[in-house]
């Protein structure tokens, strides 16, 4: 697994961050979804600047030390496929880890 981006908490509940990898380098924000029509909505909208480039869904992981995450989905047209990533907060709450694992 590889860290991908580091992201602290906003104000209004989403967080802001940076994702970094071999060809991309861009500020996001994950803005809360305030319009969930369903469960399967998701609980985030991230941003480029104005731009949506992806979505991110609450999930539990399984195992003896289930843990709670975000599941993220990040796209954009110079991308060859979308990036399925997790989003992980640290042992203190105040930040957290973009992770990316290639399937």
């Amino acid at each position: 697994m590889a860290v991908i981006g580091t992201f602290t908490p906003t104000r209004d509940g989403g967080w802001f961050g940076t994702v970094r990898t071999l060809t991309l380098d861009i500020k996001a924000r994950f803005v809360p979804n305030d319009n969930q029509g369903s469960d399967r909505s998701p609980a985030f909208r991230i941003y480029a600047g104005h731009c949506e480039i992806g979505a991110a869904w609450r999930e539990r992981s399984g195992g003896d030390l289930p843990r709670d995450y975000l599941s993220v989905r990040l796209d954009d047209p110079s991308l060859p496929q979308p990036i399925a990533a997790a989003l992980f907060t640290t042992g203190d709450g105040g930040e957290a880890q973009l992770v990316w694992n290639r399937r």
